[in-house]
């Protein structure tokens, strides 16, 4: 069987981490339940789904954008919200490179002054 890197199966070794180290990866899940999942949200369940989408989507987690398209969509998330959430994503992606361009324009005139 060839490896991967984004395997379902790898979802496995949550146990292996749950069993190593019981007391974080319990306090890790009751702060995903209260940041995501809670009753009296103030955000809406679709509005989480979608700001989770799209932190997914700048860290490149896999799994997250499994899980949160999956969960956006059973809350009724239609494919223009999604590719909106998308578009959004890179666009903020795109705007912080610029604003990193800026460090990168600032380094490079100090080393022009040198």
């Amino acid at each position: 069987m060839a490896e991967h890197y984004h395997d379902p199966s790898d979802k496995q070794y949550a146990r292996r981490i749950r069993h190593s180290a019981p007391e974080a990866f319990a306090a890790l899940q009751a702060f995903d339940h209260a940041a995501l999942r809670r009753e009296g949200m103030a955000i809406p369940r679709k509005q989480v789904e979608l700001i989770a989408l799209a932190v997914a989507l700048t860290t490149q987690c896999a799994y997250c954008i499994e899980a949160h398209t999956a969960a956006a969509t059973a809350e009724g998330a239609s494919e223009a919200e999604l590719a909106e959430t998308i578009l959004i994503t890179a666009a903020l992606r795109a705007g912080g490179a610029v604003a990193h361009g800026f460090q990168l324009m600032k380094h490079h005139a100090r080393e022009m002054v040198v």
